[in-house]
C-alpha cells in the first residue's frame, strides 16, 4: 500500500469513529500528516509505511507540539525492520506511540483497545496491580505459589505488584490461576508529556534569527520555534495561541498558509504568517496576512491578536 493510501485509510477510521480529520498535509518535510480532533481529544498523527523512517527529529518535534497544544503523537505503520506491525499491539519510536491502521480501527470502531505493548526483549502486558495484590491475598496464595505458576522468579512477582508489565504467557497463567482479569487494556493515545510547554518557549529578551518573531516576543509574545511544521512558531499570547509562519516564495506561502488554516480548523487556533510586501487580501484560507511594517507600528501583544482574528474569519 502507498503511503498516500496508508494516510487516506488513516483518515478514514478517524471519521468513521467521529473525529474532526484534516485534509492529508502534502508537504514535504514536516512532521506529522494529519490532526485530529474529537470533544477533548487531539491527536497530532504522522503515517509511514516503515516505523523506522521516523526520525529523531521528527518526534521531537511532534512531542513539542503535542505539548504546546495539548493533544497527543502518534505514529501510524505498516512494518518495521523486524516485520509488520501486530494487530492489537502498540510499539514505540523515540517514546512516540505506534500503531498499525487495523489496532487503530479496532480500538476506534470496534472498541477493542490493545492489550499488548512492545519493549526490549519482546512483547508485554500490562497488570493491575491493585487487583492482582488483592487477589493473591484474599485468596491466600503465596509469592513463591504465584512464581512457580507463572514460571517467573517471586521477585518477579513483585515486581508485577508495583507496575511493572509482564510477558504474555505469564500474565495469562496467572489470570487463569487466580481467575481474575488482571490484563489491563492500553490507550495508544495517552501521552506524558516530557516537559512543560513553557520550558521550550521563548521570552522577551531572547532572540531568534527572525526579526518578525523577535517583535512578536518584544510586544509581550511568547513564542517555540518549530522547523518541521507548516510554520515557523507557536505563539502563545494572553488569550490564544496563534500558528505562525514567515515569507516564503509565494507557491510555498500559499501552500503553508492552506496546511496552516486546516489545522487551526480542527485544533480550534488560529493562524498568521508574516509578509514583507502588501498582499491584494488580508487572509489567505483564515490564515490572517500581516506585513512587516504593519507588525512595527503594533507594541501590544492584544492589538495584534484582534488583528489576527479579524483577518481570520474573512473569506
Amino acid at each position: 500500500m502507498s503511503r498516500d493510501d496508508l494516510i487516506n485509510t488513516t483518515r478514514a477510521i478517524l471519521a468513521k469513529a467521529g473525529f474532526d480529520v484534516s485534509s492529508a498535509l502534502n508537504l514535504r518535510s514536516i512532521c506529522f500528516d494529519v490532526v485530529a480532533r474529537k470533544d477533548e481529544r487531539l491527536l497530532i498523527i504522522k503515517v509511514l509505511s516503515n516505523i523506522d523512517a521516523l526520525s529523531r527529529d521528527a518526534a521531537e518535534e511532534m512531542k513539542t507540539l503535542a505539548e504546546a497544544l495539548r493533544a497527543s503523537p502518534i505514529l501510524v505503520g505498516e512494518s518495521s525492520s523486524s516485520g509488520p506491525l501486530e494487530t492489537g499491539t502498540v510499539y514505540t519510536r523515540f517514546k512516540i506511540p505506534i500503531i498499525s491502521n487495523e489496532t487503530l480501527a479496532d480500538h476506534l470502531i470496534e472498541e477493542v483497545p490493545p492489550f499488548i505493548f512492545a519493549a526490549p526483549g519482546g512483547l508485554y502486558v500490562r497488570l493491575d496491580r491493585d487487583i492482582l495484590r488483592d487477589a493473591r491475598e484474599s485468596k491466600g496464595v503465596s509469592l513463591g505459589t504465584l512464581a512457580e505458576t507463572a514460571g517467573v522468579s517471586r521477585r518477579t512477582i513483585q515486581m508485577y505488584e508495583a507496575g511493572m508489565g509482564a510477558m504474555i504467557d505469564a500474565a495469562i497463567r496467572l489470570e487463569e490461576f487466580l481467575n481474575v482479569p488482571i490484563i489491563e487494556p492500553i490507550d495508544p493515545f495517552e501521552y506524558k508529556c516530557e516537559k512543560r510547554p513553557e520550558d521550550r518557549e521563548m521570552h522577551d529578551g531572547e532572540r531568534t534569527a527572525s526579526e518578525a518573531l523577535n517583535r512578536l516576543l518584544d510586544i509581550g509574545f511568547a513564542i517555540t520555534p518549530v522547523s518541521k511544521s507548516p510554520f515557523e512558531a507557536i505563539t502563545r499570547g494572553s488569550r490564544t495561541v496563534i500558528f505562525t509562519g514567515l515569507d516564503q516564495e509565494e507557491g510555498k506561502l500559499i501552500q503553508k498558509a492552506v496546511a496552516a488554516s486546516e489545522i487551526s480548523r480542527v485544533t480550534g487556533r488560529h493562524s498568521l504568517i508574516i509578509v514583507g510586501k502588501k498582499r491584494s487580501t488580508d487572509n489567505i484560507d483564515s490564515t490572517a496576512v500581516v506585513t512587516d511594517e504593519e507588525l512595527k507600528k503594533i507594541d501590544d501583544s492584544d492589538v495584534l491578536t484582534d488583528l489576527v482574528l479579524s483577518r481570520s474569519t474573512k473569506r
